[in-house]
């Protein structure tokens, strides 16, 4: 009985438990439910908040740009306003420049007509001058006449006016020839003074060419630094002779540091352009060449001939293992320019020995002479010239394009002004219709009022501006677009000339 009790209470807790439990669970469940309803309804106002501080942030940035927008559009108006004040200005002037014009051409015509009334009055009285010449003529000589039918006495009297008349022309021809015979000696004594200066400048020239052969025979027989100086002496007269500028297209005694401390120094450096660069050596020695070109035996010739060819060759060794292309803050070309000063002494080796040519450009040499030098130089200087043109055309290319890309733009405000005026005559005539035509229009209102006994200090005159209002805006709107197309034809007939 107590077991069967104990067991039925026991059944009861747990059934009471159970109950309990099912209620604590059925309440977590709504409590759950609940708050994850709460938590999805803060997200959701959540994410609508956000929504709305995103949507008024964009309207934020939609406004200042609409505010940036409009700060554009009235600087450019105030632009193109300026714009159309200078075109207004110009009209004016080209206007007055017209009437200027106009002027001037009726002032021609009249002062052509004046002209022509004038030569016509001169020929009128050079007509009038002939005939009453030929008419005292006639005068004369009828007076002649009567004169010599006159008394005896008068004959003499006659006579000695004959004289005189015939004495006077002679005195006048006699004077002429005086004048002519001291002009003739003043002529000859100017003649004879510039003759005299012309002959002491051919004595100077003698002097100053004897003067030369003979620094020539003394740099021939000197030593190598005078020939050397001999030598860049000449080259000196053909750079000049080449139209190259030293200092800019050429320059001397360059002084050249090799990797080991040894100091070069090429007589003459000619820039070319695109930045190259070409040396002119001026040192070989001619003392060869003197003997073979004063020695009347021909075995010493032959002997002296031997030894200047000798002497070109070493000289080409030399220069070829200064190895000046491999110098640093030098770029020249593969080449080094070996200048002979004494033409014949080039010509005389080379129709001996041709294949001179051949071993020089094997050391890197090319052998000129001072008529060959003179050529290459002349045509460095029309590279030169050629590189400064395309320089300038290029310069001016790009200053062309610039400029039509400015007219481009300015053309575009002009558009857009011309868009505004026709927007802006729209709405006048818009605003117009509403005020004062069309059925019901303000002004006929207003008027309406005054009919009925209003008092007012004055009627509303009638609109008048329309048609002028019109004219205007289209005589603009035409002005501009022929202003745009002229200025556009001639930019790109500009730019099409110079690209």
């Amino acid at each position: 009985m107590d077991i069967s009790f104990f067991y039925g209470v026991i059944g009861a807790l747990v059934g009471a438990l159970s109950v309990w439990f099912i209620v604590d669970m059925k309440q977590q469940k709504r409590h759950l439910e609940s708050e994850a309803e709460r938590v999805s309804h803060e997200h959701a106002l959540q994410a609508a908040r956000q929504q709305v501080e995103q949507q008024i942030r964009d309207s934020e940035l939609v406004q200042r740009e609409l505010y940036g927008r409009l700060a554009v559009a009235e600087e450019r108006m105030a632009s193109l306003m300026h714009f159309r004040q200078e075109c207004e200005q110009l009209n004016q002037e080209l206007l007055s420049q017209r009437e200027i014009n106009s002027s001037q051409v009726t002032e021609l015509r009249e002062l052509t007509i004046r002209l022509e009334e004038t030569r016509q009055a001169a020929e009128e009285k050079q007509r009038l001058l002939i005939n009453s010449e030929q008419r005292l003529s006639t005068q004369f000589e009828n007076l002649a006449n009567r004169i010599f039918e006159q008394s005896g006495r008068k004959v003499d009297e006659q006579n000695r006016h004959s004289l005189d008349r015939l004495l006077v022309p002679l005195r006048e021809q006699l004077d002429s020839f005086r004048r002519q015979v001291q002009d003739s000696f003043s002529q000859e004594a100017c003649e004879r003074h510039t003759l005299t200066h012309e002959i002491r400048n051919l004595q100077q020239l003698n002097a100053q060419m004897t003067q030369e052969a003979v620094n020539l025979t003394r740099a021939l027989k000197g030593n190598n630094k005078t020939q050397g100086n001999w030598g860049e002496v000449v080259l000196s007269r053909v750079l000049e002779a080449s139209g190259l500028r030293e200092g800019h297209e050429f320059q001397t005694q360059v002084s050249i540091q090799q990797a080991d401390g040894r100091r070069l120094q090429p007589d003459v450096v000619v820039r070319l352009p695109q930045g190259k660069d070409v040396v002119i050596d001026a040192k070989m020695s001619l003392v060869a060449y003197e003997r073979y070109f004063n020695s009347d035996n021909e075995a010493a010739r032959h002997l002296a001939l031997t030894e200047h060819v000798h002497s070109l060759r070493a000289h080409m060794k030399l220069l070829g293992k200064k190895d000046y292309q491999q110098l640093p803050n030098l770029r020249t070309l593969d080449y080094v320019l070996m200048f002979v000063p004494v033409e014949s002494a080039f010509m005389v080796a080379i129709d001996k020995h041709p294949e001179l040519i051949s071993e020089a450009l094997v050391h890197n040499i090319m052998l000129v002479s001072p008529t060959t030098l003179l050529v290459a130089l002349r045509t460095i200087n029309n590279l030169w010239r050629y590189e400064h043109q395309s320089r300038n055309a290029q310069h001016i290319a790009e200053r062309a394009a610039r400029l039509y890309d400015k007219l481009r733009r300015f053309v575009d405000d002009i558009n857009s002004l011309g868009q505004s005026l026709d927007k802006a005559q729209v709405s006048y005539r818009l605003a117009r219709n509403k005020l004062s035509e069309g059925h019901g229009n303000i002004i006929s209102q207003a008027e309406e009022f005054r009919a009925l006994g209003v008092e007012v200090k004055r009627p509303i005159l009638p609109m008048t501006m329309s048609t002028n209002a019109q004219f205007s805006f289209s005589e603009r709107t035409v002005d501009l677009q022929l202003f745009n197309g002229d200025m556009l034809n001639n930019a790109q007939d500009c730019t099409s000339d110079l690209g």
